[in-house]
């Protein structure tokens, strides 16, 4: 696995960090998740990405299975904690020893490997464990587009998506919060209506400016929670 490829593959995680961030806190504020405009007919929120690294083709496989033909564990030591890298090189050598005794049990001793390596890294991220996911998997625009920035070496392409999405996400629920605030005070149903259109569209376009703010920190490959929110509202809109 070249250089650049795990490379693309942090910055996937960065560049995402702030979508995932943002959801979360719509979700503990609003307790709904409220991303409209990136939940484009594209798919643009079918993020199984930001939990890709158990997947086969994910950056944690991917590079478990080149360190292993090239008996290097040192390509995936950052993937786990320091607490946890004593674990991760005693599997490894007993994958090593294990893949020498013949075909089959270079495949029992890679699984094993690969299973042990996906397991620590999501524990480390707070995240569950439940077995390898194939690969294949549907990024939805924004990873790919997130490769292909790198492999270009320009970003502008990136910019265009993520702008034109929270575009449409501001442009939506401005409209249903103007559209509501010129109610009859006494009439409390439709006052409470707008309130439903204005606290989300506050908290959306005030979110977007807190993250795009703010400096990205470690990304999780785990957020399930996060996903799961993120689905939600997909098929909301």
């Amino acid at each position: 696995m070249k250089t650049l490829s795990l490379s693309s593959r942090r910055t996937q995680l960065v560049l995402l960090l702030g979508l995932i961030t943002l959801e979360r806190l719509s979700a503990y504020l609003l307790g709904v998740g409220f991303l409209p405009g990136l939940a484009t007919e594209a798919g643009m929120l079918t993020l199984w990405g930001i939990g890709h690294c158990d997947t086969r083709d994910g950056p944690v496989v991917v590079l478990a299975k080149q360190a292993l033909a090239e008996k290097n564990v040192n390509l995936v030591l950052p993937w786990v904690r320091a607490e946890d890298e004593t674990e991760i090189r005693k599997a490894f050598d007993h994958a090593q020893a294990v893949r020498a005794l013949g075909p089959q049990a270079q495949a029992l001793a890679d699984e094993y490997f690969l299973e042990t390596l996906v397991r620590i890294h999501r524990a480390a991220e707070g995240a569950p464990y439940t077995g390898l996911k194939p690969a294949g998997l549907d990024l939805g625009p924004a990873v790919p587009a997130a490769d292909k920035a790198l492999q270009t070496g320009s970003i502008d392409a990136v910019v265009t998506l993520l702008t034109q999405a929270v575009d449409k996400g501001v442009r939506k629920l401005f409209k249903e919060a103007s559209e509501k605030q010129g109610f009859d005070p006494n009439d409390v149903a439709a006052g409470r209506e707008y309130v439903e259109a204005y606290v989300p569209y506050v908290h959306y376009i005030e979110k977007i400016w807190e993250v795009a703010g703010s400096q990205a920190g470690h990304s999780q490959c785990g957020g399930h929670k996060a996903d799961a929110h993120l689905e939600q509202h997909a098929h909301q809109h």
